[in-house]
Order: structure tokens, then sequence, then C-alpha cells
């Protein structure tokens, strides 16, 4: 299925890896939202679970590998073409984790990556939904002050 102008919704996965507080955002390198930060991840290949989809996305844009904590949410990406048709549309869904390895490597998927702090992003641009996705990922991971 094309990715552009697609017959149904497309599946995508990404987690909000923790390491010592921090948080690994990584800059997307193609559309939608190109250049723009946000949690490593991507679409689900058919027979994959979310969970696994999530992982290995991760793995494969940063070389990071992490522990799955829990559901984060989900986003939901629909963008119109002039005339009102559907050219996109993307339903992300979030998962929190802890970090296992991996220091962070970019890729061709993710040129460049960041540990941050996820209580301040300061005026790193972020995908949409990515406050309220990190709300939620942090209290998965016990942080009871998000």
């Amino acid at each position: 299925m094309s990715r552009l102008y697609p017959d149904r919704p497309i599946l995508a996965a990404s987690v909000a890896v923790f390491r010592d507080g921090k948080l690994l955002l990584g800059a997307r390198a193609n559309p939608p939202a190109a250049h723009v930060f946000s949690l490593p991840g991507g679409v689900v290949e058919i027979g994959e679970r979310l969970e696994d989809g999530a992982l290995r996305e991760l793995f494969e844009e940063t070389g990071v590998r992490a522990r799955i904590i829990g559901f984060a949410g989900h986003t939901q990406v629909i963008e119109k073409d002039e005339a009102g048709k559907v050219r996109r549309h993307f339903v992300v869904t979030s998962f929190a984790a802890h970090w296992i390895s991996g220091e962070g490597t970019p890729s061709t998927e993710a040129p460049q990556l960041l540990w941050v702090d996820p209580a301040n992003l300061g005026d790193l641009p972020v995908t949409p939904n990515l406050q309220n996705i990190l709300s939620n990922a942090a209290k998965l991971m016990g942080d009871p002050a998000r």
C-alpha cells in the first residue's frame, strides 16, 4: 500500500525510551514532519505485534534496545491535499520503555538523535501531540511529577 493517498489508515508504532531521566528523540528525515523531532518508530509490518514493531523500528533507526513498560497513547496524522482528498493517514501507537543498551546512532531515517529532558523540550520542533504522549509515558515510568 502506498503511503501517499492510501486506501486505508497506515498503522505505525513508536517508543518513548527513558535512560537516567532523559528521553531519546530523533529528527525525522522524511515527510510528514521532516526535520521535526519525534519518538523513534515506523510502520508495523504484517503479522507483527505493535510492541515488536516499535522495538524493531527503535533498533533499526537508532541502534538502541529497550524494554516496553506500557502503552502511552496514540496519535492520528491525517493530511489532506488542496482538493480535500486524504494524502496521508497514519495511526501511531506509542509505548513507554526502559533503555537497555545503545547510545543512539543516527540513521537515514533519524539523522539526528538527542537525549533530552522530557519535561523541558524548550523550543525544539516536535511532532503534534508529543507532549501528551510524553506525559502518559512518564506516568507509566513512575514519574509522579508528570
